[in-house]
């Protein structure tokens, strides 16, 4: 503990070890320990920059297609040697491997189960732009696997957002910051370089069940359903059209980014379903990107749907699978749910951009 402030260590041990009785999670702590470990190496290497020779394409696609950045695959194995030693998983899954990654037999099992995503938004890192890692914790359910301490597989994963019992994600900017919740609140706390330490520096944080900013990547727009166009039309209109203020657009890139601006003043962030691939129901994975940080808004007041349900209510059918992410200020989200709602329905007026009327964009005489 530093001069009176709470850091991380002491933050958990009141928090999850000193719960009394059926309420305590053995072992948790520990593991969350061991997540931070991760961050900071990784806050470490990043640091360092183009002159830790990390920058650059590590001419590899992950199991989604994408191109790996070298930093992608570094990051991957620091969780991995961070967190697979300690007794305390069983298993994990990660956006750059295929499959569970099963904990070497040298070392004993645990009750947890960690999805992660070591590196959020690694195409901002050869313009020195802000990234982040994202993570997710289970319990293992040991009734349905038999023997909790055995290796997990798939199935072990699939389980959804709702019954996580912590999540959080380190941003990697001018400091770097961990945020987390284990079912309490969302909480944040700041890295203090020169002694190791997260300190608590952001209690309790709480969403704005108002805002005038939303977060989406505009060059879609063709491939959106309506009621999202209809919602992103009315911010664009201002204070001209049937909302009456002015809203601001923001984009970076990085999950991370976008929904630590939204804890600390609100918003909304929106990767909806769209057309560009029919088979596919979104774009961000549900188990490590989607399900923390619905976790996370949550538990500081917001809400997170598809569009049209609840994320933490989604049952997984895949490890990778990919879901649509509507985030943020309650009100605010819980007014693209209600356009999703009215449009199914059949109720709301066809939404047609003046791009797309008939006559010409230029009106006549008569009308101008």
């Amino acid at each position: 503990m530093l001069d009176g402030r709470t850091t991380l260590s002491k933050f958990l041990i009141d928090t999850l070890d000193r719960r009394p009785g059926p309420d305590a999670a053995s072992g948790l702590s520990a593991l969350l320990i061991d997540v931070a470990a991760s961050i900071k190496t990784i806050a470490a290497a990043l640091t360092r920059g183009a002159l830790g020779g990390q920058h650059g394409s590590a001419q590899s696609v992950n199991t989604h297609g994408e191109e790996q950045k070298k930093l992608d695959l570094v990051t991957n194995e620091i969780f991995l040697q961070h967190c697979e030693w300690d007794g305390l998983l069983a298993g994990m899954v990660s956006e750059e491997m295929d499959e569970v990654y099963a904990i070497p037999e040298t070392y004993p099992r645990g009750d947890y189960l960690l999805a992660f995503d070591p590196l959020d938004g690694s195409s901002n890192i050869d313009i020195n732009g802000v990234v982040g890692s994202i993570f997710s914790v289970l319990r293992r359910d040991g009734d349905r696997e038999g023997d909790a301490r055995g290796a997990a597989d798939a199935a072990a994963f699939m389980r959804p957002g709702r019954e996580q019992v912590a999540a959080g994600y380190a941003i990697y900017g001018p400091s770097t910051m961990l945020v987390l919740s284990v079912g309490n609140g969302t909480h944040g706390f700041t890295l203090e370089r020169d002694v190791g330490n997260f300190v608590l520096t952001h209690s309790d944080i709480r969403i704005p069940e108002d805002s005038c900013e939303f977060a989406i990547n505009a060059s879609n727009e063709r491939f959106w359903e309506p009621p999202v166009r209809r919602y992103v039309q009315e911010c664009k209109d201002g204070r001209t059209g049937c909302r009456a203020q002015d809203f601001n657009m923001r984009w970076i890139a990085s999950m991370v980014a976008e929904v630590h601006r939204i804890l600390m003043r609100g918003g909304v962030f929106m990767y909806p379903r769209d057309f560009r691939t029919p088979e596919m129901e979104g774009r961000l994975r549900l188990l490590y990107e989607a399900s923390p940080m619905s976790f996370l808004v949550e538990q500081a007041g917001g809400l997170s749907i598809t569009g049209r349900e609840r994320i933490l209510d989604v049952q997984p059918g895949a490890l990778h699978q990919r879901v649509p992410v509507i985030l943020g200020s309650r009100h605010e989200v819980e007014r693209i749910q209600r356009y999703h709602g009215e449009y199914d329905r059949g109720e709301d007026k066809p939404f047609t951009s003046p791009l797309f009327n008939e006559r010409s964009l230029f009106l006549p005489e008569t009308e101008a």
